[in-house]
């Protein structure tokens, strides 16, 4: 590996582990993102974090290689009944965090091509759009959690290796 390469990849490593903003334009930061575990047959899952945009973004969409569909989807109480239903795409207010949580909104992760269990990682790429219609994508490596696992909150801990914009 040449020494600006290596270089490169030490400060980006380091930047990564220190769980702050993604470095980019966009300044992007992910705490506390997970992936609910999966029993055998069951072919969904959901991905949960908090996003605060530095500069208001858009989150358009999001895809991972452990499932043929991913999607943004939004859970509401409508006329008493919970909904889940995929919505276009989230406003990232500048400097709000929005919380992407189970019983709000999340990503679906749909027809896994294998179960998810607590202590594998999943990656999951999100795509940006700025007000600019710059896009971005940020590629996350998420732990899973056990099917039973506490929700967010517990800890509040940083995206423990960033996010790497692209």
């Amino acid at each position: 590996m040449n020494k600006i390469l290596r270089h490169t990849l030490i400060a980006t490593l380091a930047a990564a582990s220190l769980g702050a903003w993604a470095q980019s334009p966009s300044r992007l930061k992910v705490e506390d993102a997970w992936v609910r575990g999966t029993v055998a047959q069951q072919k969904a899952t959901g991905a949960f974090m908090r996003l605060t945009a530095e500069r208001e973004l858009r989150l358009l969409s999001a895809r991972s290689p452990v499932a043929g569909v991913v999607e943004i989807h939004e859970m509401a109480l409508n006329d008493g009944i919970m909904r889940m239903r995929a919505v276009p795409g989230l406003a990232l207010p500048a400097g709000k965090t929005v919380e992407l949580k189970p019983g709000g909104y999340h990503v679906m992760l749909l027809d896994l091509k294998a179960p998810v269990s607590a202590g594998q990682q999943v990656p999951l790429t999100l795509l940006l759009e700025g007000q600019d219609g710059r896009r971005e994508q940020v590629e996350l490596q998420l732990p899973v959690r056990a099917l039973n696992a506490q929700t967010m909150g517990q800890g509040h801990q940083p995206y423990p290796s960033g996010g790497h914009m692209h």
